[in-house]
C-alpha cells in the first residue's frame, strides 16, 4: 500500500474515536411508495435478533413501512412472543442439543413441526403476502407450497450450502444422505419465486444447480453496519498483561477451524517461544467442549481465554484492543465459497486479519487480510507473528478493511437490493415475478 497518506490517518482517527464514517440513513426518508407488505420470515439456525443478517433485513423492511413477523427458536430467557423495534417475534423452545446425523434429523423434524404451528398462528394474527425462509436447513418449502394457495410469494434467503455443510462436517458420511440434502435444496430452489444469495458463488450455484433463471437470483451480502461496529477506546487490561492480543469472533463448530487456531497458538507460544501474546476467542458452538479440552492438552490455559457468547459491548472492547483477528476456516467444500461474517466485522473495527486462502474470503477482505496456504497451521502462525511485529502494516491493513466496509460491503449498500426483491413480489401468484436488477455490492 505504500506510505500512509494524511487522509488515511485522519480516517482511522475517526474510527478509533468511535465516529462513523458514513451517515445514518433517515428511516422516514427511506420509506417506499405503494402499499405496505406483510412479510413473515422463518429462521431455524439462530434466535432473532441474535441472527445479525435477519435482523438487518427486518429493520430494512420496517423502515420501508412494511409489517414484519419472524418465527425462530428461543434464546436464553426469551418469551414465546414479543415485539422488538416493530418486529413481532414468535418463538419456540430450541431442540435438545445432540451430536451426529441422527440428532440433526430429529432437530429438523422438531423445528418443522414447531414452525408450521407458528406459521398458522402468525397467519391468523395477520395474513402475509411474502414468506421468507432462511436456511439451514432446507426443509420449509412444503410450507411455502401450501401457502401458494393463498397467493403468498416465497423468497429463499440462502445462508448456507447444506450439502456442502454436511460434507464438511461428516467427511465419511452417507452419500445417500448427501443426495437427500441435494434433493431438499433443489425443492427449495424450485419452490422459490426468488432466491437471495449471500455472494456470487452461491448465486452461481442457484442458477446452475437450482435451475433458477438469472433474474430470479439476487446477491445481497451480509454486510456489517459500520455505524454500529465502530472502534472504542482500547482496554489494555484485555491483553492480560501481555504485549499483544489476538482475537477470534464467531461460531465454533467442526467446520470453523478453531482447533487450527489453537494449534497455531501452540506453535507461537511453545514452539517459537513467544509468551507475549494473549488470545481471546468469543463465541460458542457444537465443538466448544472439545476445544476447551484441546486448549488444556496444548498447555494454553494461561494464554487462551474462551469467553463464550458475549454482549456487543464486549465484542467492541476486544476488537478495539486486538492487534490481529483470525479467520481460521479451513478449505473445504463449504468454506471456500462462503462469506464469513466475522471477516467483515473485524474489518469494520479496523483490525487486520489472518486467514487461510479461500475464494470468498479474498473477495471480502482483499488487502485487509494476509493469507496462509489452506490448512497449513505453521504458516498461519508465522503470518500472525509477522503482523504483530509490523505495526505500520497493521495500521495500513486496518484502514483498508474499514474503507472496504464503508465503501462497498456495508449493509447500507445491500439493503436496497433486498427491499427490491421483497417489493417486486407484491403481485399475486397469477403474475410472473418482476425481474430484479442484479447487483452484488462487492468489488
Amino acid at each position: 500500500m505504500g506510505a500512509l497518506r494524511p487522509p488515511d490517518v485522519f480516517s482511522l482517527m475517526l474510527v478509533r474515536c468511535g465516529r462513523p464514517l458514513v451517515p445514518r440513513g433517515n428511516a422516514a426518508g427511506d420509506r417506499r411508495g405503494g402499499a405496505a407488505l406483510s412479510v413473515l420470515i422463518i429462521v431455524q439456525n439462530l434466535p432473532v435478533p441474535f441472527d445479525r443478517r435477519v435482523w438487518l433485513e427486518c429493520q430494512a423492511l420496517v423502515d420501508a413501512g412494511h409489517a414484519v413477523s419472524v418465527i425462530c427458536p428461543k434464546g436464553p430467557g426469551d418469551p414465546d412472543e414479543e415485539t422488538i423495534d416493530g418486529v413481532t417475534l414468535y418463538k419456540y423452545p430450541p431442540p435438545a442439543p445432540g451430536r451426529g446425523v441422527g440428532s440433526f434429523v430429529n432437530e429438523y423434524l422438531y423445528s418443522f413441526v414447531q414452525t408450521s404451528r407458528l406459521v398458522g398462528k402468525a397467519w391468523r394474527r395477520r395474513p402475509f403476502q411474502v414468506l421468507q425462509a432462511c436456511n439451514p436447513p432446507d426443509i420449509f418449502w412444503p410450507i411455502a407450497l401450501a401457502l401458494r394457495l393463498r397467493g403468498v410469494r416465497f423468497v429463499f434467503d440462502h445462508h448456507d450450502l447444506c450439502p456442502e455443510l454436511y460434507e464438511s462436517r461428516f467427511s465419511d458420511g452417507s452419500k445417500a444422505l448427501y443426495w437427500a440434502l441435494r434433493l431438499l435444496e433443489w425443492c427449495t430452489y424450485r419452490s422459490a419465486h426468488h432466491v437471495v444469495s449471500t455472494n456470487d458463488s452461491y448465486r452461481a450455484i442457484a442458477i446452475r444447480r437450482g435451475n433458477k433463471r438469472v433474474h430470479e437470483v439476487t446477491v445481497v451480502r451480509t454486510g456489517p453496519d459500520p455505524d454500529r461496529l465502530v472502534a472504542v477506546e482500547p482496554e489494555s487490561s484485555l491483553k492480560r498483561g501481555r504485549r499483544y492480543l489476538v482475537a477470534y469472533l464467531g461460531v465454533m463448530g467442526p467446520q470453523d477451524g478453531v482447533d487450527l487456531a489453537l494449534r497455531a497458538a501452540h506453535h507461537i507460544v511453545h514452539q517459537l517461544g513467544h509468551d507475549d501474546v494473549s488470545f481471546t476467542f468469543m463465541g460458542s458452538g457444537d465443538s466448544i467442549g472439545d476445544l476447551l479440552e484441546l486448549r488444556d492438552q496444548l498447555q494454553l490455559s494461561d494464554f487462551v481465554d474462551f469467553s463464550g457468547r458475549v454482549p456487543d459491548s464486549t465484542v467492541a472492547a476486544v476488537l478495539s484492543t486486538a492487534d490481529v483477528a483470525l479467520c481460521p476456516d479451513p478449505k473445504n467444500p463449504l468454506n471456500d465459497v462462503s462469506t464469513m461474517n466475522k471477516t467483515m466485522e473485524y474489518m469494520s473495527f479496523a483490525v487486520p486479519v489472518v486467514a487461510f486462502d479461500l475464494l470468498e474470503t479474498r473477495v471480502s477482505a482483499g488487502d485487509a487480510a494476509v493469507y496462509a496456504t489452506p490448512n497449513v497451521i505453521e504458516e498461519f502462525a508465522e503470518l500472525i507473528l509477522k503482523l504483530l511485529e509490523d505495526e505500520q502494516r497493521r495500521l495500513e491493513m486496518g484502514i483498508e478493511g474499514r474503507s472496504r466496509v464503508v465503501g462497498s460491503l456495508a449493509w447500507q449498500h445491500q439493503r436496497d437490493s433486498y427491499l427490491r426483491v421483497c417489493e417486486s413480489l407484491r403481485a399475486s401468484n397469477r403474475h410472473p415475478t418482476t425481474p430484479v436488477p442484479e447487483r452484488s455490492g462487492a468489488h
